[in-house]
């Protein structure tokens, strides 16, 4: 079987922000579906990518208003989402939840860092390590995998211009459909908090 996924539906114009950080992302904690909040910094970096993008769709006279808004549902998300939506001078809450948007889940490793993991079971990182597109973590985890069928079934309804706000995991899944990549190479691929990715006409741009 070929490691290279199908590519998919590739919409004229996908917008995605990642969440800002939040206190587990710093300490570098498996956060998966746990509800954390942004902290200090993460707040920022939602208002400056809303800077960001209002300027972008400025110069390239896009309005806002012909754009869907959708979100993960999860409180960072939706905090993020609605920090960039005020720096845009758009209402906060006018935006849609995709609950496919969802960060994969760790299972019973969330909260934990994998150092911590390693001290009572070495073997599950390394298999982690070895293939972790198809890894499944304990305790009802998802891999990408798994991740992949689902965000796939939601890339397939996108029938409009769209600005996403969700989660590195789906970033890298979404990119990874988008542009047929090796499936060794997306769970690896970066996904910074403080940028604006644009997909336009099938190319990627950061901003």
């Amino acid at each position: 079987m070929t490691s290279v996924l199908p590519r998919l539906h590739n919409p004229d114009l996908l917008i995605f922000l990642r969440h800002g950080e939040t206190d587990w992302n710093a300490e570098g904690r498996m956060q998966g579906q746990k509800d954390i909040p942004l902290n200090a910094t993460g707040m920022e970096q939602a208002r400056r990518n809303g800077q960001r993008l209002k300027a972008y769709l400025e110069d390239e006279r896009i309005d806002a208003s012909d754009l869907d808004f959708l979100a993960s549902p999860l409180g960072r998300t939706r905090m993020t989402m609605e920090l960039a939506r005020t720096e845009m001078g758009l209402v906060p809450g006018a935006y849609r939840l995709e609950d496919r948007l969802k960060e994969l889940t760790f299972g019973s490793w969330e909260g934990s860092t994998l150092e911590e993991i390693a001290e009572t079971a070495p073997e599950l990182v390394e298999q982690r390590r070895t293939d972790k597109w198809g890894f499944v973590p304990p305790g009802g985890g998802e891999s990408y995998e798994m991740l992949a069928q689902r965000i796939g079934g939601w890339l397939q309804t996108i029938d409009r211009p769209s600005v996403v706000v969700a989660h590195g995991g789906v970033f890298r899944v979404l990119r990874g459909l988008l542009e047929g990549l090796d499936r060794r190479r997306v769970p690896k691929l970066p996904v910074p908090q403080d940028v604006v990715f644009i997909w336009r006409d099938g190319r990627l741009e950061e901003i």
